[in-house]
């Protein structure tokens, strides 16, 4: 007896066959096979995963980069490598900070101190605990198949213990230090953020009130020096303002009798029809050295500096390009440099020995001495500033306006920065390497390491290695904040000297008081702080230093946490490059260095990001965010890891539901309807690959199955080819065409001949494998119901059989398609049918092919002979459109067929049953013809088409 398939829904509701494979797959424990498929194999493949932030649950744009490492781990465990499949969850730092305050509606820090420090570190780790695991979930329904058991977390003792090592080495090596800077910082957070955290994505498009200010020069009346900002806040800590000594300078009278200096390019921009009259023009090199008063004079914490430091306080410097590049574009040429209140500016008067006033207060807030500014958020209330000028008699203000720019904001909470003074922990990148035979910095060091990966798209290595060649020293350290690593740093207040310590077991031994009571403890706030070890030095007993560290030496340490040395370094990585540039890959390469000097992955695969339908980066607020559990509901996981897998790693990818119906339309549904065709024909014809049919080697002359199973092997190769290299998209494409060829020519021209099933069987069954990777649902589908096997993901991946492979055929049947397209056409501009044969077509130019070629177009097209002349490169098709009486009648037994069959499905009768007709005609001549075709028993006339 002849096996079955089971039939196949003509409408599917794939969402539905997913969740419901998805519950077979762990019933069946087929994930569980899939990972040990290869354990016994020699060959190793190693991924490593960049955690995901277990902060919330996945949105659609997660998908993108979780569907390319499971889509290349099914790809290797298909071609038979050991793999390791550990999935990781980011778990400390100030994102889940920032929701625990907002589930416990904290406005500030000091609500945590209130609540209580331990109390709030456990709702940190309880918020990554539950989020890991929805998380997991919606992975798995991603159809992502990792060691779930098994995966990592950040907030590990091992990733906290190896990171305080790694810290301990640059310390030995004289690269951690202390640094007193002026830094980006959140005055919600109240930390400061990192250089490499100011992502490009986090600055906005905002609107502030910029100023032009007038500072009055010292024994010169009514001149001044004309200086902008946008910055108003930072104007009581003014120092100095710098110019480009090669400039024109011009000192310009205004109507009001003022006379102003400024660069001599921008006279009209700014001063537009004020202007009475340049009275002087000289290089800014003559103004260097001119003393100026500012309205913040007379402030007890701004004359406190001015008395310490009579000759370098508000005077005219000159500018480094290198540190402080002065536009001729915007401004005045004039920069109004606050040393404690910039990057730039601070390190322009570190050079020259500036000196500084610190204004603001961690929460942004001016500090106390500054008169009626003290204690008001200098952030919030820029009007503070304003007020404070036009309140005094003097002229200090020009002109006020608004200016649009674009300016950083917090990567967490999204507030807007300011720039304060603070001490933080950094890691030095160009002190040289005691340990080095070559003397080398660490940044020297690493750019060598940064040259041994393969980076793709292969931009990556230029944009990496421009951000190593360009970056500040590393700022590790995160004040003020309590959900993080504690640095291992013990300070001595006393000697002012530190100690790292490298180790647990360092630290027991060092104790002197506060072990017991952290012993049973993760390496976390508060209980750590309670561990006193003895200064080195001078015998004080010191405490851990207060602030936690920067969250990506969390993720940079996993390559030396997570993986066995038998297994580094990792073959591949995969995350989105708009910041991790900065971030993860760098981490990871500054630590790589410093642990092991050499590279801590072969081969990076940066891809973009995914935003809205509307272009639109993805954002609650803006209505266009998809969470992924929506996102799959609603068109399928399939179709999302298709549209994820053939986007270009270098385009951005728009995520939209129409986008997905399309894929469904122009790809899956095709896909489907092949699958379906065969099922039924062979089902129809009780053709099963388990009986005499089956075949282990194919074998067929037939034109049609050697050119589609040249199409199979060459897509197998061109896929495998694209896999290898870390390339989906040109994966998709190819096979997008090949199954475009599958359905629309090859089933299409092999419809009537059952030889040709087992070469269909043969195509899908190689089709479910190459497509395993990319869509793990409809792959599997498919090849259960036809092999009747536990899943496609535990066969093996298709080695292309060279011997199919007939280019010439491919060729020659692409031009047989071209001419069949002109007859077509000339077909439809003539109002011929396709049903209406006709009995012949002659093609003007070089014949093709061998004759059996020729008669697929003769049976594509419904015409009788074919008749190749000419010798014209561009091929023209000639139709004789002339109908004889035998072609007619032809032509109307094929139109009878139709209206039988459509009749046939609008009854429901099954495709095998026998039907009995009833016809007011037709043509005699091709009577057996209609019957054969539309499978009726009795033909007899009647007054209308009926059917029984």
């Amino acid at each position: 007896m002849v096996k079955k398939f089971k039939l196949v829904d003509s409408h599917p509701n794939f969402v539905e066959l997913e969740e419901k494979l998805l519950k077979s797959w762990d019933k069946n424990n087929i994930v569980k096979k899939y990972l040990k498929k290869n354990s016994k194999s020699k060959k190793k493949f190693t991924f490593l995963d960049g955690p995901i932030t277990a902060n919330n649950p996945m949105g659609v744009h997660h998908g993108r980069g979780r569907t390319y490492k499971d889509l290349w781990q099914r790809y290797y465990t298909m071609r038979g490598y050991k793999q390791r499949y550990q999935n990781g969850f980011d778990c400390q730092g100030l994102w889940v900070e920032v929701e625990v305050e907002k589930d416990l509606r904290f406005k500030n820090k000091k609500d945590i101190e209130k609540y209580g420090v331990d109390k709030f570190v456990k709702k940190c780790k309880s918020r990554v605990e539950k989020y890991a695991t929805i998380q997991t979930e919606q992975s798995k329904r991603l159809g992502m198949w990792m060691d779930w058991d098994k995966s990592y977390f950040t907030m590990s003792d091992k990733n906290n213990y190896t990171i305080w090592n790694f810290l301990k080495i640059c310390h030995q090596r004289g690269w951690l230090y202390k640094g007193h800077d002026s830094v980006p910082w959140c005055p919600r957070c109240q930390t400061a953020i990192s250089q490499h955290e100011m992502l490009t994505e986090d600055y906005k498009e905002v609107s502030h009130k910029a100023i032009f200010f007038t500072l009055p020069i010292v024994n010169q009346e009514k001149e001044y020096l004309l200086v902008w900002t946008t910055t108003p806040w930072t104007l009581p800590a003014n120092i100095a303002v710098a110019v480009e000594k090669t400039f024109d300078y011009s000192l310009v009278k205004v109507k009001s009798g003022y006379k102003y200096w400024l660069l001599k390019s921008l006279v009209k921009k700014v001063l537009g029809d004020d202007v009475v009259k340049i009275l002087k023009t000289v290089k800014g090199s003559k103004l260097i050295g001119l003393k100026y008063h500012t309205a913040f004079d007379s402030l007890p914490a701004v004359d406190k500096i001015a008395h310490q430091n009579p000759s370098n306080f508000h005077l005219v410097i000159a500018t480094d390009k290198l540190i402080m590049p002065i536009s001729k574009d915007e401004g005045t040429g004039l920069v109004h440099t606050a040393v404690s209140a910039g990057t730039e500016d601070y390190k322009l008067g570190k050079k020259l020995r500036l000196p500084l006033i610190p204004v603001i207060k961690d929460n942004a807030e001016y500090f106390k001495g500054f008169g009626s500014l003290s204690n008001k958020n200098a952030k919030k209330h820029p009007e503070l500033i304003f007020n404070y000028l036009k309140k005094s008699k003097n002229h200090w203000i020009y002109k006020i306006h608004h200016y649009t720019h674009r300016y950083p904001a917090c990567w967490r909470c999204k507030t807007e920065l300011v720039w304060k003074v603070t001490d933080e922990w950094y890691i030095n990148m160009d002190k040289k390497d005691p340990t080095d035979p070559k003397g080398q910095t660490l940044r020297q060091q690493m750019i060598s390491t940064t040259k041994k990966v393969n980076w793709i798209p292969g931009f990556g290595l230029d944009r990496e290695l421009d951000w190593l060649k360009n970056m500040n020293d590393w700022l590790i350290s995160k004040k003020n904040r309590y959900w993080g690593l504690c640095l291992p740093i013990y300070e001595c207040k006393k000697c002012q000297t530190y100690q790292v310590i490298g180790s647990k077991e360092e630290l027991k031994e060092k104790a002197v008081e506060g072990w017991d009571e952290f012993k049973n403890h993760s390496p976390h706030k508060p209980f750590l702080d309670k561990v006193k070890i003895k200064c080195e030095n001078c015998g004080q007993v010191i405490s851990r230093i207060e602030p936690v560290g920067n969250p990506w030496l969390d993720a940079g340490i996993v390559p030396f946490s997570t993986l066995p040395k038998d297994w580094f370094p990792a073959d591949f990585i995969t995350e989105a490059f708009p910041g991790q540039f900065k971030n993860w890959f760098y981490s990871m390469l500054v630590m790589s260095t410093v642990l092991k000097k050499t590279n801590p992955f072969k081969t990076v695969l940066g891809y973009e990001s995914v935003v809205g339908e509307d272009g639109r980066a993805m954002h609650k607020s803006w209505g266009n965010s998809i969470e992924f559990n929506s996102g799959a509901k609603r068109i399928g996981v399939d179709v999302m890891r298709w549209m994820y897998a053939q986007t270009p790693p270098t385009s951005v990818l728009p995520f939209g539901y129409k986008k997905g119906d399309e894929i469904r339309r122009l790809f899956i549904l095709i896909l489907w309807n092949s699958y379906r065709f065969f099922i039924t024909q062979s089902n129809l014809n009780n053709w099963s690959p388990d009986g005499k049919n089956s075949s282990a080697k194919i074998k067929s002359t037939h034109i049609l199955d050697k050119w589609i199973l040249s199409r199979l092997e060459n897509t197998t190769i061109k896929v495998t080819k694209s896999l290898d290299k870390f390339y989906s998209a040109p994966a998709t494409l190819a096979l997008e065409k090949f199954v475009n060829d599958f359905s629309t020519w090859y089933i299409r021209r092999s419809r009537d001949r059952t030889n040709a099933y087992q070469t269909m069987y043969h195509c899908l069954i190689v089709l479910t494998k190459l497509l395993a990777p990319f869509m793990p649902y409809i792959s599997d589908i498919i090849y259960k119901n036809l092999t009747g096997k536990n899943s496609v993901h535990l066969t093996d991946w298709p080695k292309a059989d060279k011997s199919l492979i007939h280019l010439t055929l491919e060729e020659n049947m692409k031009k047989a398609r071209e001419v069949v397209e002109k007859i077509h056409a000339q077909r439809k501009q003539k109002e011929l049918k396709v049903r209406q044969p006709l009995a012949k077509v002659t093609i003007i130019g070089k014949s093709f092919g061998k004759s059996n070629l020729h008669q697929v177009i003769l049976d594509e097209t419904n015409i009788k002979n074919l008749e190749f002349t000419g010798e014209n490169k561009d091929l023209q098709v000639i139709l004789d459109t002339k109908l004889t009486p035998v072609l007619k009648a032809e032509g109307q037994a094929r139109e009878l067929i139709r209206q039988i069959q459509k009749l046939r499905k609008k009854k429901g009768t099954d495709l095998d049953q026998e039907i009995e007709v009833e016809l007011p005609n037709w043509p005699k001549d091709f009577e057996a013809y209609i019957k054969e075709k539309a499978l009726i028993k009795t033909l007899t006339l009647g007054q209308e088409l009926k059917i029984k």
